[in-house]
């Protein structure tokens, strides 16, 4: 897995000029550039031409480019393909197997593809999709899924829970960026914190957002704490020292530390140093 951090990945719909250029000062990890579900029908054409060229002017620093693109099973999204030449990930919408993904990157063979989840098809098949050679993250289309499921929707999130969790065992299986769902009520701080945490909890690396005051709510929960950056380095030195005496193990406040604490331990660390250098420039 990358140390590159997506704590909040914001969709930005790709016919707004003046959100495009606010979105170069917002401060994300990733922008989903988005030309399917925001763009109006009567609207797609233009919004091609106009993010194409977006892209091709402004300096979006280190934020990640990610373009949904309209489906390939639609008449907006073989040109949406055709229109792209800098990107650092091409989103594909609907996936519902690894099918879908050769299709697209029969299409582009040198940009990295992004899977939405969000159809139960492409849940049952999330291993396969995220097996996928050229497959480096997955987005959760919660909204999507929990109508196609017939779900209601609930704070806790039980009816998608096994949705959400069988997309994370096939990502970490794989090494793919895993992107937890929006959060619909952008006016509800409480209720994305709480989302937020839930997301962070089960292991997701990020949250997709949908508003700009959203996102100091994601980077704080998704960014390592100051209390988590100092037991990670108090883990590596006790086990560097029990090593140095002949220990395979260390304690530190009166918990084993093994060698898969270290890991995660460096993990945290290289994450935390990735975003201090986001948040640098």
């Amino acid at each position: 897995m990358t140390a590159r951090p997506y704590r909040s990945v914001l969709y930005i719909p790709g016919s707004k000029e003046r959100a495009l250029e606010k979105a170069k000062t917002l401060p994300v990890d990733a922008i989903i550039f988005d030309l399917e579900d925001a763009v109006a029908v009567d609207e797609k054409a233009n919004a091609r031409v106009l993010l194409a060229e977006t892209l091709k002017t402004t300096d979006y620093g280190a934020r990640a480019r990610i373009i949904r693109i309209n489906g390939l099973d639609t008449e907006w999204g073989a040109d949406d393909v055709a229109s792209i030449t800098k990107a650092d990930a091409v989103l594909l919408p609907k996936v519902n197997s690894a099918a879908n993904v050769q299709t697209l990157a029969d299409m582009i063979p040198d940009i990295p593809i992004w899977a939405m989840m969000e159809t139960p098809m492409g849940i049952l098949n999330a291993a396969e999709i995220a097996a996928h050679p050229r497959l480096q993250g997955f987005v959760l289309g919660t909204n999507d899924l929990a109508k196609d499921l017939n779900t209601q929707f609930r704070a806790d999130r039980e009816p998608l829970l096994t949705s959400l969790q069988l997309c994370l065992l096939a990502a970490r299986a794989h090494g793919v960026v895993a992107i937890d769902g929006v959060y619909n009520a952008f006016k509800d701080d409480d209720g994305l914190r709480h989302e937020c945490e839930q997301g962070r909890d089960m292991g997701f690396d990020g949250k997709t957002l949908i508003h700009p005051a959203q996102v100091s709510i994601a980077n704080a929960a998704f960014a390592p704490s100051d209390a988590e950056i100092d037991l990670a380095r108090r883990q590596i030195d006790a086990f560097e020292q029990a090593k140095a005496a002949g220990q395979g193990v260390a304690v530190v406040d009166g918990k084993i530390v093994e060698n898969l604490h270290i890991v995660t331990a460096q993990a945290t660390l290289a994450k935390a140093e990735a975003i201090a250098k986001i948040e640098t420039n």
